[in-house]
């Protein structure tokens, strides 16, 4: 079988290709890639080529496929895992092998498996690990953003607070009934980072969410209003620091004057970190989650608050199988909205342009759908496109229907317009 992927041959050099697959073993199994959303981790790869840590030495004469947030449908199972598998089964994966004596990753480090192609090979090591995961929901993008979802989720929870009991124990997870600063956080993850407490048992009082990018606040504002927040017993604030006269001063004032139990970064700056350093309290976790290009990057922080005021820091990098369950399952169930993170759709043929200009490309998650060809285009833009092309009229009817973002209906239009076939078929 042949497959058309988009493969990494080195620092700043990828390419869509078409080529042979070989015939699966016993213990492998063959995918059909449905869609793939856009990683800015993936852009990282991209610029780092074989200085990254998960970048085969050899790429340059064996590339390797990239993107690592994908779904898509099972169609052939090797004899080993029959009994767990069937073809025609949609899949979610995490990509997080942590595999013993297997250093590499989906999108990053195989030639024949990741999130951009048509069809890919699964190494037995993906399901010994437990990685692949039967998915029941209605659409492919959710099991795709499944993955991006669950490293927000895994932020949430390996956040911890002292134990009240003061034995030395660490409480998982957020503070119940506390405080939440977002710093640069109205990108597609701080977004979900703002969906996902509204889904919580134990939520915060307070979150607030800051981020410099006019445009991507107004949208934060209208996919997730302070309303649809105060209904869950949160109360929401978004704030521009460019905008802000005491930014400092205002965020305490929102606080209470206490600080913030739980703060999370999602943008690599340093006054990001310090500010919201400064800005925790007593017994407070920063969560720095913005992974830096630079293996430099550090920041200034109070140790004096660290040990008289019990404040802490993590950072987290990927997620467990079970955040990813638990990721698709609260999606499937309604209870968190993973659309909120997407404002692109296109095809396979957009990638390349699209990875090589991430960080320039406004608004949020680049969402492939890898079996069809069509440029990137913004959901904002489908009303105007509409005009010419009934596709996209469609599609703007669609999005309106359900607050504004891509959802399963749009999903079939699109598949259905360019004649994809169902699993079965294949």
């Amino acid at each position: 079988m042949k497959t058309r992927a988009v493969r990494l041959y080195g620092a700043g050099d990828i390419r869509l290709e078409e080529f042979a697959l070989p015939d699966i073993g016993r213990e492998e199994i063959l995918v059909r890639v449905m869609t793939d959303s856009i990683c800015m981790s993936t852009y990282k790869f991209y610029k780092q080529g074989q200085a990254h840590k998960r970048c085969p030495p050899d790429v340059g004469r064996n590339p390797v496929v990239i993107g690592h947030e994908f779904s898509g449908d099972i169609l052939r199972v090797g004899e080993r895992w029959q009994n767990e598998f069937s073809p025609g089964q949609k899949f979610a994966l995490q990509p997080q092998l942590d595999y013993e004596r297997c250093p590499y990753t989906p999108g990053y480090s195989y030639p024949y498996f990741g999130g951009d192609c048509t069809y890919a090979v699964l190494p037995a090591e993906v399901m010994e690990r437990g990685n692949l995961l039967a998915y029941e929901g209605e659409s492919y993008f959710e099991a795709s953003l499944g993955e991006p979802v669950s490293c927000v989720m895994a932020g949430y929870r390996v956040n911890h607070h002292a134990d009240p009991a003061r034995n030395h124990g660490r409480r998982p997870g957020s503070k119940a009934g506390g405080c939440v600063l977002i710093e640069g956080g109205c990108g597609p993850m701080g977004l979900m980072a703002t969906e996902y407490p509204l889904a919580l048992e134990e939520k915060p009082r307070l979150v607030v969410v800051t981020d410099i990018d006019p445009a991507r606040l107004a949208r934060a504002k209208r996919v997730i209003p302070p309303g649809r927040a105060a209904q869950k017993g949160i109360e929401l604030h978004y704030l521009n620091p460019r905008e802000t006269q005491d930014l400092y001063g205002t965020l305490l004032s929102l606080s209470g004057g206490r600080g913030y139990d739980d703060v999370f970064v999602y943008a690599p700056k340093e006054e990001l970190v310090e500010l919201g350093d400064r800005l925790l309290a007593p017994d407070g976790c920063l969560n720095f989650f913005a992974g830096p290009l630079d293996s430099s990057f550090s920041a200034r922080l109070n140790l004096y608050n660290c040990h008289y005021a019990g404040t802490h820091f993590v950072g987290v990098s990927g997620s467990t199988t079970q955040d990813l369950r638990d990721a698709i399952d609260l999606a499937a169930a309604g209870k968190i909205r993973p659309a909120v993170m997407v404002t692109h759709v296109g095809g396979l043929d957009a990638v390349v342009d699209t990875v090589g200009r991430l960080p320039d490309i406004p608004g949020g998650k680049k969402l492939i759908y890898t079996q069809i060809e069509m440029p990137l285009v913004a959901l904002d833009d489908f009303e105007k496109r509409g005009e010419e092309q009934p596709l996209f009229a469609r599609l703007a009817q669609s999005c309106k229907n359900h607050e504004g973002l891509w959802n399963a209906q749009a999903e079939k239009l699109l598949l259905e317009h360019f004649g994809v076939a169902a699993a079965e078929e294949v």
